[in-house]
């Protein structure tokens, strides 16, 4: 027989676009017998409190009927929410011969971290079985396994494979001959790893063949899912497949020799039916290449690349507007813009590239990887009396070396009509010594209306620099740099950052170009370049050592230790006096800077170090600010 797992790209609430592209991938699998698409992926896994809509369920079940006509001599299983008895399920429908057969609906839903399942669906109870009536028949729906002839199957919906108990189900008990597994499993750095043991556990307890598919793509802003398909067979994994592709749709195809089991089990939760399986000529693992284990590095650029790619199709925007300050941040978005813009001409063609930016205008004319980025992204260095020639240069080097359009802005005059304001206002001069974090600030918002502006008239998206490090301790200026539609680096820490950009120097990654012009970007120190020249302002003396601080961020919100217990962390490594000063002051900040992260731009999430509180790690904006232990530390350490 020949099995199909599809990786699609949906998008909530485009149901024209959605349900094309699944009939698009169903046209490209003629001779499969089984069809699997990701969880949801008729209505896209991320309409948040759209599955409350009623509407939502009935034009789901509208789709799903368009489909039947599709399903001629196929076995076809594609998520989609549906009602039973005024309760919401999260489930796979089946359908073959132009007919529902059934519903599968999870038994185990992901409710931690990015997922709210319990906010919209109910888990389906364990061994039960129910009928509804749709489409003028009567079907079973809950939890079901399939029997085609003498061959059986069922399905685990993604948390369903991540249960500790998965393997005390019935379906250990029924000698199943493959289990299909539909996901909408999110991206995170290292995340395969414990995908890719979850396939072959499965397949080795449950001792069947295994398929597995998943969401690929920005699918709603935040979250990236990473096209990743797995086929095991009891014994060995045989295919994992390349992940974050920009592709609308990839259909994955295998042509397998399967001997049913002997059936000696039966259950009232099997549903039969009779299908005429096609013919197969011969073994094939895949159309497509098997992936290579990806490096960090390698899993954030094709990451990156991805969500921007999607972010600004979906939105229709017409590329990104850059404030390019010469950092390691700003020429991080940079690099990324790149980069997604030769993956697009790399992986899809220039032709396909120019089909899928049609709205912009100038497409036609591009003709490379600098084209398009010269096209999409334009950057603009805006200096002030306390900028210099350092990062000057780094940022017209970095912008000419990848095509970018490059503008300088000279933001002065606009900050000493500000600071007249404040000092007519106030009746005084403004001094460094007296007004230093306002007279620093101002310089960050006095660069915000101009990109705004060129946002604005260009119909691009602003992209704010920022990254977790900073937004841990509030070293950002709300309104100021953090300014923008998007923070692609929200969800990634400073030391990262700087080891990607060495990187990316001096090699190749996926097959992307190096850039050497980064090196005057990476032989500077971090620096805000907020006060005058001659304090020589490096971003670690304003704060500490950004492995230190990620370090204590890691500990204090990811792993959930007290202050107490990352002072006895960091003593193996400083003294106990530095121990103290850093964590007075990464609590101090962190307490005082809740309210802005509670205001940045969508950022993207990367793993499961997430400050995003929407989303992943919520904080109260008012707080005590860990005084109590923080004194407890010095009184009994110094």
């Amino acid at each position: 027989m020949q099995l199909s797992a599809i990786t699609i790209n949906q998008t909530p609430l485009d149901w024209e676009n959605n349900l094309n592209r699944i009939k698009s991938a169903i046209a490209e699998c003629p001779s499969s017998d089984f069809i699997l698409f990701p969880e949801m992926s008729l209505t896209a896994y991320g309409c948040e409190d759209v599955f409350l809509s009623p509407h939502l369920r009935e034009r789901s079940q509208e789709l799903l009927l368009e489909l039947l006509p599709h399903s001629k001599n196929q076995i076809i299983a594609i998520g989609l929410p549906l009602e039973v008895k005024s309760k919401l399920y999260n489930a796979v429908a089946i359908i073959a011969n132009e007919k529902i057969i059934g519903f599968y609906c999870k038994k185990h839903l992901a409710n931690d971290g990015l997922h709210y399942e319990k906010r919209w669906f109910e888990p389906w109870p364990d061994r039960h079985v129910e009928k509804i009536h749709i489409a003028g028949q009567m079907v079973p729906v809950g939890d079901c396994v399939f029997q085609v002839n003498n061959f059986r199957f069922a399905f685990e919906i993604c948390q369903d494979a991540w249960e500790e108990t998965r393997f005390d189900s019935h379906l250990s008990e029924l000698q199943l001959d493959l289990i299909l597994n539909p996901s909408a499993s999110h991206f995170a750095l290292g995340k395969q790893n414990l995908r890719r043991q979850l396939i072959i556990d499965g397949a080795k307890n449950f001792d069947c063949h295994y398929l597995y598919a998943n969401l690929n793509g920005n699918e709603a802003g935040r979250v990236i899912y990473d096209g990743a398909v797995f086929y095991s067979d009891p014994n060995k994994l045989i295919y994992e497949s390349e992940r974050l592709h920009l592709d609308d749709f990839r259909t994955h195809k295998f042509n397998i020799a399967v001997s049913a089991k002997e059936k000696y089990t039966s259950s009232p939760c099997i549903v039969h039916f009779s299908h005429d399986f096609q013919e197969v000529k011969s073994d094939q693992v895949s159309n497509f290449p098997a992936s290579k284990q990806l490096e960090a590095h390698e899993e954030f650029l094709l990451a990156e690349t991805l969500g921007l790619y999607d972010y600004m199709r979906k939105s229709w925007s017409k590329g990104f507007i850059l404030s390019l300050s010469g950092g390691v941040d700003s020429a991080t978005c940079a690099t990324l813009v790149y980069h997604m813009c030769e993956r697009l001409i790399v992986e899809l063609s220039l032709e396909q590239t120019k089909a899928k930016l049609f709205y912009i205008p100038g497409t036609d004319s591009v003709k490379n990887a600098q084209d398009l980025c010269k096209l999409l992204l334009s950057c603009v260095y805006q200096a002030s009396a306390n900028s210099g020639p350092v990062t000057e240069t780094a940022a017209e080097e970095l912008a000419k070396s990848i095509g970018a359009e490059y503008h300088f802005f000279n933001i002065e005059p606009v900050l000493e009509i500000y600071r007249g304001l404040s000092q007519n206002a106030l009746g005084r001069e403004l001094a460094w010594e007296s007004d230093d974090l306002a007279m620093q600030n101002i310089q960050a918002r006095g660069r915000a209306p101009g990109v705004w502006m060129m946002a604005n008239l260009k119909g691009a998206l602003l992209l704010t620099t920022s990254n977790r490090s900073e937004a841990a301790v509030g070293y950002a200026t709300m309104d100021g740099d953090t300014c923008g539609g998007l923070s692609p680096l929200a969800g990634i820490g400073k030391v990262f950052l700087r080891e990607y950009l060495r990187e990316i120097e001096i090699n190749e990654l996926c097959g992307l170009s190096k850039l050497p012009a980064l090196s005057y970007v990476n032989a500077q120190e971090p620096t805000a370049e907020l006060r005058p020249p001659g304090e020589e302002q490096k971003d670690e003396e304003d704060l500490m050592p950004y492995e230190v601080l990620d370090q204590i961020q890691k500990l204090a919100i990811r792993d959930r230790l007290s202050p107490k217990e990352i002072f006895c962390e960091l003593r193996k490594n400083y003294t106990d006096k530095d121990c103290l000063a850093y964590l007075q002051r990464f609590f101090t900040l962190w307490s005082r800077n809740q309210w802005k992260r509670e205001r940045y731009a969508p950022a993207f999430h990367l793993d499961d170090e997430s400050l995003d509180p929407k989303t992943w790690c919520r904080f109260p904006i008012l707080s005590g600010g860990f005084k109590l232990e923080l004194q407890e530390i010095e009184k009994e350490y110094l």
